[in-house]
């Protein structure tokens, strides 16, 4: 359906928001894994529903909010792109902090690495060397063999 006037376009991603029950211990994860850094701390001053952090990870902006976490974990999740070379760098970061990793799915060669792992309130994580273009590169590759 096409739409009349000018055409609206989504301009990038703005930010992703995390409800924790803990905002410095999540701020610890984020720190640690991602390198992330701390922009913002509402303190006892709440703006917004709740107490909250702001971090940005490589010009990603990232909100953490005071909350209830999620009630059980599921596959929905964020994936952060890594480089191939860093990829056991990253996988000492999140063991460092003793957290619950989980399982990747089955893949094809050539799609890329991922770790996947939990925050303490059940969102889950992964860290993917790969890029869209190569996985599907590789789907097509499969699909035609």
């Amino acid at each position: 359906m096409a739409m009349s006037g000018h055409n609206e376009m989504v301009e990038g991603l703005s930010h992703i928001t995390f409800v924790v029950r803990d905002l410095d211990r999540m701020a610890s994860f984020l720190k640690i894994i991602f390198n992330a850094e701390e922009v913002y701390s509402s303190g006892s001053n709440t703006f917004s529903i709740s107490k909250e952090k702001f971090f940005l990870i490589n010009g990603i902006w990232i909100a953490v909010m005071e909350g209830e976490p999620l009630s059980e974990k599921t596959y929905n999740h964020i994936a952060f792109k890594i480089a191939d070379q860093d990829f056991e760098k990253y996988v000492d970061r999140v063991k460092s902090l003793s957290v619950e990793f989980r399982e990747g799915r089955s893949r094809v060669e050539g799609e890329g690495d991922s770790l996947y792992f939990y925050d303490y309130d059940n969102h889950l994580f992964e860290l993917h060397t790969g890029t869209l273009e190569q996985r599907l590169a590789r789907y097509h590759r499969a699909a035609t063999a």
